[in-house]
């Protein structure tokens, strides 16, 4: 048996300890309401005063200040910035102590929950729920948590699903929701309904309105860039997809499709669109129309026709509208469209046009190459005889969309 001699432990002198009882506990507290509601506003600085006079009245704690975020949901922690900025204040060693009213106004998330709580644990930072009577830092005090937060996180929830039942069941009453400010074109009365904002009106007719004249949706927003016209947020930069959502949005012709995206989790509120999996509302003529009907149908047309160009081959073609003639000329050969290019033959550099198929398969096609000047000479002598012999031309168009009309439907 090998030999075992104990060699007691020596009496030191605790410099924590001694420390902590020299220095008072600096105590932070965490104020938090979900909404932006009147009564809200008053619980929220309601308990601000709550704590600044507790953490004021003991005499072992100083105060180390307020953290507070207003018309928040505790449901995630993503976009509270005061609820973070406390979190590193104690990781940077500047809150020995947190308070705060209830478990379910620190987090309804049962995970974030406890992460926090171990997060701050770690750094000896206990976290007192007046509410609960729960210190972090006792014994029974994560089992109390664990529970009290999954309960919390469950009352949420079942709010969630009662908002989303008054939401259905406003939206089988055809009440139409739009969070006005970020609408182009429309603002909301006193009751609630949408009425048309003159000068952002103008922003939209002009949208749809370049957009049937050829334009794409970049361009429009370049153009709109260019002129200094602002968005519906207010900025200065304009995207092309945002075009493309205002030239499909039936709300301009005074309509309105509810329901085109849902919640798919309450946690993260995280929305995805509505391919048919929740039900969804059509509601026509809710209010007055920027756009007539006819012309926003037109455009739909407009938006279809350009998505399903295809080449001879049956492949997707691209639209464009960077050019006056990109999608007017057609290859007599092969069909594919001609493509304008600059051309350096010999050192003399032109702007040409050529089929795309000879350009991607040489050999293929046996187009030849169109001069731009020569298309433009061309299309300026077709404009004047038009403009001559316009009784002429206007009575061949007469006689074939006669002949059009008496087709069979089968013949088309």
């Amino acid at each position: 048996m090998p030999k075992v001699t104990t060699i007691p432990p020596r009496k030191q002198r605790n410099h924590a300890v001694t420390s902590q009882k020299t220095r008072k506990i600096r105590v932070a507290a965490y104020c938090r309401v979900s909404t932006d509601t009147e009564e809200q506003a008053t619980s929220y600085q309601a308990q601000i005063a709550h704590y600044e006079e507790v953490i004021h009245r003991n005499p072992e704690w100083v105060f180390a200040g307020i953290y507070a975020d207003d018309g928040i949901s505790a449901t995630s922690t993503k976009h509270r910035e005061q609820f973070h900025q406390m979190i590193q204040d104690c990781m940077d060693g500047k809150i020995d102590m947190l308070i705060t009213k209830s478990i379910s106004r620190f987090a309804r998330n049962t995970v974030d929950c406890l992460n926090y709580i171990r997060q701050l644990k770690a750094q000896n930072i206990p976290i007192y729920f007046e509410k609960e009577s729960i210190n972090t830092m006792d014994a029974k005090g994560e089992v109390l948590i664990t529970i009290m937060a999954s309960l919390a996180q469950q009352e949420s929830e079942s709010l969630s699903q009662n908002v989303k039942l008054g939401m259905q069941y406003r939206f089988q009453q055809g009440k139409v929701m739009v969070n006005a400010s970020c609408f182009l074109g429309y603002d909301k009365d006193e009751n609630g309904d949408l009425v048309i904002n003159p000068e952002q009106a103008e922003t939209v007719k002009r949208i749809y309105r370049e957009y049937l004249e050829g334009a794409s949706c970049q361009q429009i927003a370049r153009g709109l860039e260019r002129d200094g016209i602002r968005t519906a947020r207010g900025n200065t930069r304009w995207h092309d997809s945002s075009i493309r959502l205002i030239l499909e949005n039936e709300k301009y012709m005074g309509d309105a499709l509810l329901q085109k995206t849902y919640t798919v989790d309450f946690l993260k509120k995280k929305r995805i669109k509505n391919n048919g999996e929740m039900p969804q509302y059509y509601v026509e003529d809710d209010h007055e129309a920027i756009i007539p009907r006819a012309l926003f149908l037109q455009v739909q047309e407009e938006i279809a026709r350009r998505g399903s160009q295809v080449d001879c081959m049956g492949r997707r073609r691209g639209f464009s509208a960077k050019h006056c003639f990109t999608g007017l000329l057609y290859c007599a050969e092969c069909g594919e469209q001609f493509r304008r290019i600059h051309w350096n033959n010999r050192g003399c550099k032109s702007v040409v046009w050529r089929c795309m198929t000879r350009l991607e398969k040489k050999g293929a096609c046996h187009a030849r190459t169109v001069y731009e000047e020569s298309l433009k000479q061309a299309f300026v002598d077709a404009l004047n005889q038009l403009t001559g012999s316009s009784e002429t031309y206007l009575s061949i168009l007469q006689e074939n969309m006669a002949e059009v009309i008496e087709m069979e439907p089968s013949n088309l």
